[in-house]
């Protein structure tokens, strides 16, 4: 069974930056596409970024973060990263860690990944 937990998230102020981590367990990541997915308040489950388990597919990010969040991998550690720079108070959100499952390609539809992380919260003040 794929276990994810994620870590990193915080209170931050407009202009600063957070480094989210996600360690897997149960997966073997360098087989797993892995996703990042955010929820606000109020407001449905959104995309943020996935990246592909095949390091020649390039990753997929959300218009309204690119080029200001990175993801990456390490592999022997089974942790994904997701660093996000120039935050802004519509940032704010619950932060997920999801995985497909093993050999699967990147996709933005969260039903598509078959294990989730409990969150974390990023809170970023104006």
């Amino acid at each position: 069974q794929v276990q994810l937990v994620e870590s990193g998230g915080g209170l931050v102020q407009a202009g600063d930056s957070l480094r989210l981590s996600c360690t897997a367990s149960g997966t073997t990541l360098s087989v797993t596409t892995m996703g990042w997915f955010r929820q606000a308040p109020g407001k449905e489950r959104e995309f943020v970024v996935a990246i592909p388990w095949n390091t020649g597919n390039t990753d997929d990010y959300a218009d309204s973060v690119k080029g200001r969040f990175t993801v990456s991998r390490d592999n022997p550690k089974n942790t994904v990263y997701l660093q996000m720079n120039s935050l802004k108070p519509e940032d704010t959100a619950v932060y997920y860690c999801a995985a497909r499952p093993a050999g699967f390609g990147i996709t933005r539809t969260a039903r598509l990944y078959t294990a989730w992380g409990q969150g974390t919260q990023v809170t970023v003040s104006s």
